[in-house]
């Protein structure tokens, strides 16, 4: 499966089957929480929250590729990804794009 983030593929025709999207909403433990808590107060990165974010993007993205795949779609453009705190600790992850046929 092709996936890019523009609206083409140099050199392919494409057939567009339609909007796809994967979701998923990840949070940390109450331990790594406080962690993440104490380092607030000194500054720089928060790993635990950097992992966690990293994995809920690679759920959401293979959750948008399986729904291309039912789709017959042999590549998805124009992906994007968002984000949203649907709660305290806890952060919502959106890919979507556009499924794609090649002619």
């Amino acid at each position: 499966m092709v996936v890019v983030n523009v609206d083409y593929i140099p050199g392919k025709e494409l057939e567009l089957l339609g909007m796809v999207k994967g979701c998923t909403v990840h949070s940390k433990n109450i331990g790594r929480d406080i962690a993440a808590g104490l380092k607030t107060i000194v500054g720089g990165e928060i790993k635990g929250y950097t992992q966690m974010i990293e994995d809920a993007r690679s759920v959401a993205e293979t959750r948008m590729i399986d729904e291309a795949k039912k789709m017959g779609a042999d590549a998805v453009i124009n992906v994007r990804y968002t984000s949203s705190s649907v709660m305290q600790s806890a952060s919502e992850i959106l890919a979507f794009g556009t499924a794609v046929k090649f002619k």
